[in-house]
């Protein structure tokens, strides 16, 4: 499981450095950059959400380990 939340979580920040070279600053709602825009904002997301999953296994395990 660990493995595979950093996998996804190199992705996802993959995925946000692709989409930020696509924004377009003078007018970032508008045409591809909006896509660009949604599609790091569904990255950061997943990235806290990966984040959030990470932290809850770890304290299970520990809570595991002092019963």
């Amino acid at each position: 499981m660990k493995v595979f939340t950093w996998i996804i979580t190199i992705l996802a920040l993959g995925l946000m450095i692709f989409n930020a070279t696509k924004l377009d600053f003078e007018a970032p709602f508008e045409g591809e950059s909006y896509t660009a825009v949604l599609t790091i904002i569904a990255s950061l997301c997943a990235v806290i959400l990966l984040q959030i999953l990470r932290i809850s296994k770890k304290i299970e395990t520990l809570s595991k380990k002092h019963k």
